[in-house]
């Protein structure tokens, strides 16, 4: 009967120590991944709250940006207006200066355009996007307004 018990004494210890084992286990799995994964909202709205898009300079600067791009769009315009008055009462040689200005303005017009839309479809730059000023600058309009 004592060999019986030292052999119970030997599985229970062995079963002691499996249990203990898989506790082990478990705590480690939750301290190392269960926690984070329990944490990860908390973790995220942390992130998100901390985390600094861009520096000060590159968003002072994206911001201004769009205003620019936007006015030189209306720049364009005007001038493209300006010289469709002089044409008006121009000599031919002059009419053929303001032809060619005129569409050097108007590609010029475009490619701002252009510009602007690319520039306000970029994840990077839309936070910085002024909600006074239009998402898209449309190529074919007369007149371009720079605010909603």
């Amino acid at each position: 009967m004592g060999e019986m018990r030292d052999g119970a004494r030997i599985g229970a210890w062995a079963v002691v120590g499996v249990v203990g084992l898989a506790v082990l286990y478990g705590i480690g799995a939750f301290a190392f991944g269960g926690a984070m994964w329990i944490t990860a909202p908390f973790r995220g709205e942390v992130d998100k709250r901390e985390n600094n898009v861009a520096s000060g300079e590159f968003r002072q600067t994206t911001y201004e940006e769009f205003f620019d791009l936007c006015v030189a769009v209306q720049n364009a315009e005007g001038t493209i207006q300006v010289l469709q008055e002089e044409r008006k009462a121009a000599s031919e040689t002059r009419t053929t200066q303001i032809d060619q200005s005129i569409t050097a303005l108007k590609v010029t017009r475009i490619e701002s355009v252009n510009d602007y839309n690319s520039k306000a479809a970029q994840e990077h730059r839309a936070p910085f996007h002024d909600k006074d000023l239009p998402y898209r600058l449309d190529a074919g309009a007369e007149r371009t307004t720079c605010t909603n």
